[in-house]
């Protein structure tokens, strides 16, 4: 069965959207991937830097708060879940208000220990 010229022109169209679907398909699950892959990595370097405890010394988290809020805000903005993009933004603005208290200081540590071992906990949720 040979095809005419416009037929083979049409079969050589739907090939190639087939190819082309198949190529949307793969870049897709690619990114997909890559995005899960962005997530892990920037979801364990905040834990890293975050590194909260029951036991922190005050004067030590203030030491650190702006560094921390700088690097925060940087994973931040590597990454495209939102969620993970959020939390790490509202964990930043935390160690801002720290570093603000610091000026203060420290008066109410407790409290914002507590406020931000809650961020940290969602963190840990848009994280898995």
């Amino acid at each position: 069965m040979r095809m005419t010229g416009g037929r083979a022109a049409c079969a050589a169209v739907v090939l190639s959207g087939l190819v082309l679907a198949g190529c949307d398909e793969v870049t897709s699950a690619v990114q997909e991937v890559e995005a899960a892959g962005d997530k892990a990595a920037v979801c364990t370097q905040a834990l890293q830097i975050i590194d909260l405890s029951a036991d922190v010394s005050p004067e030590q988290v203030a030491a650190e708060a702006e560094q921390k809020a700088q690097q925060l805000q940087d994973l931040g903005n590597q990454v495209a879940d939102q969620t993970v993009q959020d939390t790490l933004f509202d964990i930043a603005n935390g160690y801002l208000e720290l570093e603000e208290r610091k000026l203060d200081h420290l008066g109410d540590f407790s409290g914002w220990l507590e406020n931000n071992l809650n961020s940290l906990e969602n963190l840990r949720q848009a994280c898995l």
